[in-house]
């Protein structure tokens, strides 16, 4: 078994943590609620995210890797280390692929929107001892501002992923993706609205799109960080659904997850191929989102439930 399979089996192996690690972090309803800054309404900020630029391509093989690439950006488990176990993703910093003028993590950030990207609490290589926080671009508007030359993007996001966050090595095709994400935000796919409502469908909308990507993965390592990245949604709706009164639909998410989990088992066993049950999963998805749907009035994807 090669370097790149190897490590990105662990990887995968690490998503059976998200579901429940994000529900109970540090004491806050929403994990994301340990990163706002002082002040902050959670309530006013949580619930409403940058609309995503993305620009939409014809070509089947282009939007897959881009596909493969946006579920990537929105799970923990890629950038490992430290940033895992907080539960930071790319997406933290740069919401929606944007950038996050709330974000202010202890020991990383200064000023609100800002991160030290050679702070030693997340890298043994990078860190520097200098606190220096920079504001978090913007990638869909000033994607200059990260200094990278023409063509050497990939190589760029990895050593974010292996250096600035002690990450895995990512699979060639995760890493493949990321750049083809990144290159397909745009100014000029930006919608009319500046912002977007974060609600359950929109994250249910996220699995799916992440277990399709698994589906139709070029190898295991990719399905296998694809599985992850579904999981992880999942644990952000399940923990807005907090409180005794939701407890059916929890036990519903958590058993998803469980299916979820034993999908990326079976990839990690081999064959016969699993990915028939990720196509069974989707749908099973789908009657999810209804059952949840009913009572999202009562989650935490209403701000007056804060």
């Amino acid at each position: 078994m090669d370097r790149h399979r190897r490590r990105s089996l662990a990887l995968g192996a690490g998503a059976a943590l998200i579901l429940t690690g994000l529900a109970a972090a540090e004491g806050f309803a929403l994990r994301a609620m340990g990163w706002l800054a002082p002040g902050a309404d959670p309530a006013a900020v949580l619930t409403v995210e940058p609309a995503e630029c993305l620009t939409l391509f014809t070509d089947a093989a282009h939007r897959a890797s881009v596909e493969i690439g946006r579920a990537a950006f929105r799970t923990p488990v890629l950038l490992g280390g430290q940033a895992a176990r907080a539960g930071l993703s790319c997406e933290s910093c740069h919401r929606g692929g944007r950038s996050n003028a709330g974000f202010l993590f202890p020991g990383v950030s200064g000023r609100p929107g800002t991160a030290d990207v050679t702070s030693s609490l997340f890298s043994s290589h990078r860190g520097d001892g200098v606190d220096d926080p920079l504001p978090i671009p913007d990638l869909a508007g000033d994607r200059a501002r990260l200094k990278v030359a023409p063509g050497a993007l990939a190589p760029f996001i990895h050593g974010l992923i292996v250096e600035e966050f002690d990450g895995p090595e990512p699979p060639p095709a995760v890493l493949t993706g990321l750049a083809d994400y990144v290159r397909a935000l745009s100014p000029q796919a930006c919608p009319a609205a500046a912002s977007r409502a974060v609600t359950m469908s929109g994250l249910m909308d996220d699995t799916r799109r992440a277990a399709l990507a698994a589906e139709t993965a070029p190898d295991t390592a990719t399905a296998l960080v694809m599985v992850s990245a579904a999981r992880a949604r999942l644990g952000l709706i399940d923990e807005r659904y907090a409180g005794p009164q939701l407890s059916a639909e929890r036990a519903a998410l958590r058993a998803a997850d469980r299916r979820l989990a034993d999908v990326a088992q079976a990839l990690r066993a081999g064959p016969p191929n699993p990915r028939k049950r990720l196509a069974a999963w989707r749908f099973e998805a789908s009657k999810l989102e209804l059952q949840l749907r009913r009572r999202e009035a009562l989650s935490l994807f209403n701000r007056n439930s804060f």
